[in-house]
């Protein structure tokens, strides 16, 4: 073989090295992730103390104390999305707290929420602390009344959500913090009525997928049928093993969608696609289910 052959094929050798190489430094990470040995173990307060003054609550016309909802979103930040259902929801009577995961933590800037997508950085199983200091918060928030609660999640935030019931059924903290919360301890999940979960992920990186959750709050999945983003066979597979468990849990596939159809705000190059009809349905389905799940 001539010199030139012999430098492209180590070339090309010493390149597939390095993208296994690379692939197994992601799988590691991902691993290590899910066992929870890379998250740095916060106290409630300190999540409290971070996360609390970005909080954006929105409350309905008239007089409190108001049924609320807990607004988690998905890996790329709060989008317009949230704030359209903090409306929708005011409309219905119910206050809501939008809870920024990714500014508080510097995650906002220079597309480092990519790596949140992609599982490389704040796993649905780290998150999962926001979500109880979110709760902890809320109960003792003027205007609440805490007996009244709804988890609604998108995407990267139903991951949270569901990984949260998991690890509390668990008897096991968040991987972000050090403890659960106080109120937990003393009420665990009493007063969280429900949780809405837009297109979440279920897959074998999460928690949920594996325990599942046997707490009693009921659950709506809102998926996309031939989701490319999170494949909605596992939520599926899910809501069925826990429907055949006695769980409170329904579901609604909406087809003609893609993930991430309620929100209009796109990343450049974004294939997914804002649907009004999709948005239309899901927010009927919501309406459905908080009246049911809290009767006005």
């Amino acid at each position: 073989m001539k010199a030139p052959g012999r430098r492209r094929l180590r070339w090309l050798i010493w390149g597939a090295g390095a993208v296994v190489v690379l692939g197994l430094m992601l799988a590691g990470n991902t691993l290590t992730r899910y066992l929870g040995w890379l998250s740095s173990a916060e106290s409630p307060q300190a999540v409290s103390g971070m996360l609390a003054p970005e909080y954006r609550v929105t409350f309905p016309d008239g007089t409190g104390p108001w049924p609320t909802a807990l607004l988690f979103s998905g890996c790329d930040g709060p989008r317009d999305n949230m704030d359209r259902w903090a409306e929708a929801l005011a409309a219905r009577g119910w206050a809501s707290v939008i809870v920024d995961s990714h500014g508080p933590r510097g995650y906002a800037d220079a597309q480092i929420w990519r790596l949140i997508c992609a599982g490389q950085l704040l796993t649905g199983a780290e998150r999962a602390g926001d979500v109880a200091v979110a709760v902890e918060d809320a109960r003792s928030m003027d205007g609440v009344d805490p007996d009244r609660l709804l988890l609604l999640g998108a995407s990267h935030g139903g991951w949270a959500i569901l990984d949260m019931l998991a690890l509390f059924d668990r008897g096991r903290p968040p991987h972000g913090l050090s403890r659960w919360p106080p109120s937990f301890a003393e009420q665990g999940l009493d007063g969280i009525v429900g949780a809405v979960l837009f297109y979440p992920y279920c897959g074998a990186g999460s928690q949920v997928a594996r325990f599942g959750w046997t707490t009693d709050v009921a659950t709506l999945f809102l998926l996309v049928e031939g989701d490319t983003i999170a494949n909605e066979t596992s939520c599926e597979d899910l809501v069925a093993r826990m429907a055949t468990q006695g769980n409170d849990v329904t579901s609604l596939v909406l087809d003609g969608a893609t993930h991430g159809f309620d929100q209009a705000e796109k990343s450049a190059f974004s294939l997914l696609q804002f649907s009004p009809e999709a948005t239309l349905a899901a927010q009927l389905a919501v309406e459905r289910f908080v009246e049911r799940v809290s009767p006005r």
